[in-house]
């Protein structure tokens, strides 16, 4: 007696279902060329120029046409992982701990860049496929995917459409959904042509007039130091270099006043005394349930904190889970008032995210002012990286930038 199903005799079912058909050799091809495409997509468009930064584009369409969703998510992971491929040195270098350890890390920052690519992933054409890739990278813009959104295309904005600000924005995210379309053809010749354009003729944002971000080469913030009496001094001295100079409003990289006390901050006010300069500086103020990391303005006539950071890099700063880690404002002070002038203030982990430029561009601020502290990035590109994604930024709304970072 034969017993089928759909056709099939059970034993034959059965057979198929221990040895399943393997992928042919050109599938496996296949699917290594999609992985080893978006490795080229990621690691050109991150290595830290700005120019390079349109080549992300191309990242949608090896996403959309992946032959499956196993291969769309090995495509997402291998873009992330080229993108941020600095990352294992660097945390190796702030924890003082094994590749092995710093590699582990690396895969698990991944993880929701993966999932969300994974999940939204589709084999329907037509409308489908734009669709999700847009809400793809809406949901890695914004908490709490966004919270480890680094990486975005649509970060490519500024290169491609300077000074368009809203609109430019929008015109890349339109290029980006139809990236993922038959006539993904069209949009590739529609970035191309633009980004041609904006390349004869692009540049790094000018600083303002009488401003003046100054980097350092301290170690503050390595094995839990932070900046003491001498480097106080050593960085007045810097303060004092660029007054001489003419500079009125300076900036100081991430962390360069330390733990913010009132004796720093006396100290400070006595030390620009006799200077007709305001500064600002990123600070540590201690809190009940851990620390802010924050920029202070200090003059000699005042000091007082003029911006949370809104994200602090989540592990190794920002720690829901327990106390004495660094507050997250989130959504919380998206622009300060720095000597008389309204500027969006981007920390460090911040210039790497989506959402606390945007949200920072709805109050139509005057300057962008980004600073960093990468002491333990080493030989990395991961601060270059956080400059072109401020360049970028600053491009695409027409604003002045002030970068100040400690390296």
């Amino acid at each position: 007696m034969t017993h089928a199903t759909s056709g099939r005799s059970w034993p034959k079912v059965f057979s198929a279902w221990l040895h399943p058909s393997l992928p042919s050799v050109r599938d496996c091809l296949i699917d290594l060329g999609f992985s080893a495409a978006s490795v080229g997509v990621g690691a050109v468009a991150w290595c830290g120029e700005p120019l390079a930064l349109p080549a992300a584009v191309l990242f949608p369409a090896l996403w959309a046409f992946a032959p499956g969703r196993f291969v769309a998510g090995l495509t997402a992971l291998s873009y992330f992982l080229a993108a941020s491929r600095g990352l294992p040195v660097g945390v190796s270098i702030f924890y003082t701990t094994d590749m092995g350890v710093a590699l582990g890390f690396w895969f698990a920052a991944s993880s929701l860049f993966v999932l969300v690519h994974t999940v939204l992933w589709t084999p329907q054409s037509g409308s489908h496929r734009p669709i999700r890739y847009a809400i793809a990278w809406i949901l890695m813009s914004l908490p709490p995917f966004g919270i480890t959104g680094w990486a975005s295309p649509i970060t490519a904005a500024g290169i491609l459409f300077p000074g368009w600000g809203w609109w430019g924005l929008a015109a890349t995210g339109a290029g980006l959904s139809m990236m993922t379309t038959r006539i993904w053809p069209i949009p590739t010749l529609l970035f191309g042509t633009a980004f041609a354009l904006s390349a004869m003729t692009w540049s790094p944002p000018k600083t303002p007039e009488g401003w003046i971000g100054i980097d350092t080469e301290f170690h503050h913030g390595s094995s839990g130091e932070h900046a003491g009496y001498e480097q106080h001094l050593a960085t007045i001295h810097l303060v004092q270099d660029a007054a001489t100079a003419g500079h009125t409003r300076i900036v100081l990289p991430e962390s360069a006043f330390g733990i913010w006390t009132p004796t720093t901050e006396r100290f400070w006010e006595h030390a620009l005394a006799d200077l007709d300069v305001t500064v600002a500086g990123g600070a540590i103020v201690v809190t009940e349930a851990g620390y802010d990391n924050v920029m202070v303005k200090v003059s000699w006539k005042e000091a007082r904190i003029l911006y949370r950071e809104r994200m602090p890099v989540p592990v190794s700063m920002w720690q829901p889970w327990s106390t004495g880690g660094a507050s997250a404002q989130v959504f919380g002070n998206p622009t300060g008032r720095f000597a008389g002038t309204s500027i969006a203030p981007l920390i460090c982990y911040e210039q790497l995210l989506v959402w606390p430029v945007l949200q920072s561009m709805e109050f139509e601020p005057d300057v962008i002012v980004a600073t960093g502290n990468g002491w333990w990035t080493g030989d990395t590109n991961i601060v270059a990286i956080q400059k072109a994604c401020a360049e970028a930024w600053a491009s695409l709304f027409g604003l002045p930038l002030v970068m100040a970072f400690n390296t």
